[in-house]
């Protein structure tokens, strides 16, 4: 009870936060950057419509919550994945992560965006030189994950970030944390999760494509005249960006049914400096521990976000033991308003 009573502190302490600092966050959209860092990974999470916050375990929580990948079962596991995102953009992700016992879990991961070949275009030839360029849009993390108890588990990212457009660039690092508490208020099946993401310093974007031809004002010809100079290359000073940071609190129960039959329901409430407040809501149904079916949706209040593109999202998958490795094979679907939606294929190896 001590430590139910610590966790309601801190989630109080947090509100009060968060409050201050994300407020208004729904009268910036479009104003941060980095977005790369919100985009979903983990096809049973998205499936859920990202309500997973409480119940993610194994890899599947990077994502969502990294105190839940303390509750993963194998002693080693790894996962790939492909996304169909919006405008044909690929994004490519990969994870690994070890149990240590006594000590806690270490994963690694990686997600990189496929965006293609863009057409150099300029003033004077608005219609393309003829050349391309490939963005690149990458996020690296290390993450460590323990379970306090039998209970509570905590868990915290470090993301290293690298954009990269033409001949500008940009890094930076962003730090998620979260925990997670299973049976809370001794209920069995009732879970409870928090996580805040993406805190870290503003990004700067710099580069030999800042820089442009100019020549002085006020040149006359006066050879001894200061301002008398040839044009010169200077360079422009690009405006520093906020990470798109959020915090996330979210529940899940999962009643007791049989052995051969599971029910698990959850829902998420998440604050966002650049956008509106989301809530999502999930069901997951499972046999036999084997396949199972999801179901979610994800919606912002029109006062706040009439023009949010997301909303149902369905998925499925399949959990077969091979005697010593688990294969599991998962797809999701998320639909996206005036846009094809997202697919999502995900493989993960458990040893």
């Amino acid at each position: 009870m001590k430590i139910f009573i610590r966790i309601i502190v801190i989630v109080t302490i947090f509100l009060i936060g968060v409050d201050s600092v994300y407020a208004g966050g729904g009268t910036r959209n479009g104003t941060g950057g980095a977005t790369e860092l919100v985009i979903p990974v983990g096809a049973s999470g998205i499936a859920l419509g990202g309500s997973n916050l409480s119940t993610a375990s194994g890899l599947d929580a990077l994502f969502w919550n990294p105190a839940g990948v303390a509750n993963m079962t194998n002693s080693a596991t790894a996962m790939f994945s492909h996304m169909d995102y919006i405008a044909n953009i690929g994004v490519e992700y990969g994870a690994v992560a070890a149990n240590f016992e006594g000590f806690g879990v270490i994963s690694l991961d990686i997600k990189s965006l496929s965006i293609g070949s863009i057409p150099v275009t300029t003033n004077d030839q608005p219609d393309g030189t003829g050349q391309t360029f490939t963005p690149q849009f990458l996020t690296a993390g290390a993450t460590f994950s323990r379970a306090l108890t039998d209970r509570i588990a905590i868990g915290l990212t470090v993301n290293y970030i690298s954009e990269t457009i033409a001949q500008v660039s940009a890094t930076g690092f962003g730090v998620n944390a979260g925990v997670q508490y299973k049976d809370l208020g001794d209920i069995s099946g009732l879970s409870f999760g928090l996580v805040i993401k993406n805190i870290g310093p503003q990004m700067t974007y710099g580069g030999p494509g800042l820089l442009v031809q100019a020549s002085p004002t006020g040149s006359t010809s006066t050879p001894t005249d200061p301002f008398n100079r040839a044009p010169s290359f200077y360079s422009i000073n690009a405006a520093a960006f906020d990470l798109p940071s959020s915090f996330d609190i979210g529940f899940g129960y999962k009643p007791t049914l049989d052995d051969m039959n599971s029910l698990q329901i959850s829902g998420v409430f998440e604050n966002n400096n650049f956008s509106g407040d989301l809530y999502n809501v999930g069901v997951e149904y499972g046999y036999n521990k084997m396949f199972f079916a999801r179901v979610g949706y994800s919606m912002s209040p029109k006062n706040q976000d009439p023009n949010y593109i997301y909303g149902f999202s369905a998925g499925a998958g399949i959990n077969y033991d091979l005697g010593g490795m688990d294969i599991r094979l998962d797809y999701a679907y998320r639909s996206a308003k005036y846009l094809n939606g997202n697919s999502v294929f995900e493989v993960s190896l458990g040893f």
